[in-house]
């Protein structure tokens, strides 16, 4: 198990937010930062400083996507038409570890990235096992036949934390579903305010 994954309620008390709207998170019960220093008073944040974190947040959201990546991520945003912050959206939401974490597969994005990894998700009937994988509209997204009795598999499909968004189709029964469409932020069920427009300041600075 990596250190992103065994820190993930560490990214919540640094953040001081709930970032992926769990139950379970301990900034429900310790609304302040992790260490000795937690509860110091903070200072007001410079510019950068409130770039810097909309930048982790977003980042951390995702599985806490390693920065070289997301960086690349910022790149192809800026190249494409459009929008940056949309464009950066995007590209997040169209990996296939946060699309099964969409599909309500995994309960976490952590546990959508290793469920990926694993070999247990097919993709237009070929097995992926690349967590960045970019979906495209229209891909089908099924769990493996021998894995959709696994029981983090069934009690993520029933959990109530959270919908099915939108711009994805799935049927639980069958274990598969469908990127219809590629959302706006507006779209995005985050639990807490995201502001990708300011990860476009950060890195264009």
């Amino acid at each position: 198990m990596t250190k992103r994954v065994e820190a993930k309620y560490k990214i919540n008390r640094r953040l001081g937010v709930n970032l992926w709207g769990r139950s379970k998170s301990p900034i429900n019960k310790k609304a302040y930062g992790p260490g000795q220093h937690g509860q110091r008073r903070k200072s007001k944040p410079t510019d950068y400083g409130v770039q810097l974190m909309a930048k982790q947040k977003l980042k951390g959201y995702y599985g806490n996507i390693g920065e070289r990546q997301f960086r690349r991520y910022y790149q192809e945003a800026v190249r494409r038409k459009g929008d940056t912050s949309e464009n950066l959206i995007e590209l997040l939401e169209r990996r296939l570890d946060t699309v099964v974490y969409r599909m309500k597969f995994a309960i976490t994005p952590f546990a959508a990235r290793q469920f990926v990894n694993h070999g247990h998700v097919l993709v237009n009937g070929r097995r992926v096992n690349i967590p960045s994988y970019l979906v495209r509209d229209g891909d089908q997204i099924e769990v493996k036949e021998k894995s959709k009795q696994l029981v983090a598999v069934l009690d993520a499909a029933q959990s109530a934390e959270r919908d099915v968004p939108e711009y994805i189709e799935v049927d639980h029964r069958a274990m598969r579903g469908r990127f219809l469409r590629a959302p706006k932020l507006s779209d995005v069920p985050y639990p807490v305010q995201m502001e990708p427009n300011l990860v476009v300041e950060f890195y264009s600075r």
